[in-house]
């Protein structure tokens, strides 16, 4: 294995409003290794786009010693977050800024080579239905 990437999307209904998260992880010639999504209860999109890249990372840790050698690549269509990733925005908002150190934190232990790539939303439809499903089952 060369690469993982790592598609993450979160969302809110109404924002805030019922949220949900979702997760694809892939090789580098997207076959899909794992898939998950979860409904977080009510929150804003930001919120939720931080929890689905949490979840990612915790997620990635059953690749296990693989990920201190192999480049992960995350993939979101939140430009705030990936800037804020990348070191090139600010995080003001306290509850992000919470958020925030968990990714610090999982990627200092767990995921040292990860980078992050912002995408438009077309090319992250897979995480965007797992979100939807997610939320659509909590609303069912």
């Amino acid at each position: 294995m060369e690469k993982l990437i790592v598609y993450t999307d979160g969302g809110a209904r109404g924002n805030p409003g019922p949220a949900g998260i979702g997760v694809v992880i892939t090789d580098e010639q997207g076959v899909v290794l794992h898939e998950c999504n979860a409904y977080i209860g009510e929150t804003t999109n930001n919120v939720a786009e931080y929890e689905a890249l949490i979840r990612a990372l915790e997620d990635l840790q059953m690749f296990g010693d693989v990920l201190r050698t192999v480049p992960v690549e995350v993939r979101m269509d939140s430009e705030l977050i990936v800037r804020q990733m990348q070191g090139a925005y600010k995080v003001k908002e306290p509850s992000l800024k919470e958020r925030f150190g968990k990714v610090a934190a999982l990627k200092l232990s767990h995921v040292p080579n990860l980078t992050f790539t912002h995408i438009l939303r077309e090319k992250n439809t897979r995480a965007d239905e797992l979100v939807n499903e997610a939320i659509d089952a909590r609303l069912a």
